[in-house]
């Protein structure tokens, strides 16, 4: 079950690695398609787990093997979202425009107990972005699992001999 699991998450994490990166291109509306292909990859990098598994496959061993395929997949996809994430926030300005927040957002961010004059500064606004990034990559991660231990499963149980 984990060879199989690894062999789909390396896969998953190549595909989804190139989706992260084609992110970057600054086209309207591309950051909705990239995530909708990026879970559809969750779900694919599963049910392609389900595939290479041996038969007698179940439900239940492709449930396994898709999880293991969507962790590594949310893995190398949460990597490399952060550093994308980083690279459009240096590139496109980012501290730049934090830096010019109106005072009643600033105060709004002071009433909330956050400090203003950390979003000044290149390199704390890109530590900002990954310290994010490492969040929603947990969550991520999370979601692959589910999704591709969805995928494997419904694989093997069509393809149950």
């Amino acid at each position: 079950m984990s060879q199989a699991g690894l062999k789909a998450g390396l896969v998953g994490g190549a595909i989804v690695a190139v989706l992260q990166l084609v992110g970057l291109v600054p086209i309207p509306c591309l950051g909705c398609a990239i995530c909708l292909l990026v879970w559809a990859a969750y779900v694919g990098a599963g049910a392609l787990a389900g595939y290479w598994l041996p038969t007698p496959r179940s439900a239940g061993d492709g449930a396994g093997a898709g999880a293991i395929a969507g962790v590594i997949t949310g893995v190398v996809g949460g990597i490399f979202g952060m550093i994308a994430s980083a690279i459009q926030f240096a590139f496109l300005g980012g501290a730049e425009v934090l830096a010019q927040l109106p005072p009643e957002v600033t105060d709004l961010l002071r009433d909330m107990e956050v400090e203003p004059g950390m979003f000044s500064g290149e390199a704390a606004t890109i530590g900002a972005v990954l310290g994010a990034g490492a969040i929603c990559c947990v969550a991520g991660i999370v979601l692959a699992a589910v999704l591709g231990a969805v995928g494997g499963a419904v694989f093997a149980a069509l393809q149950s001999e």
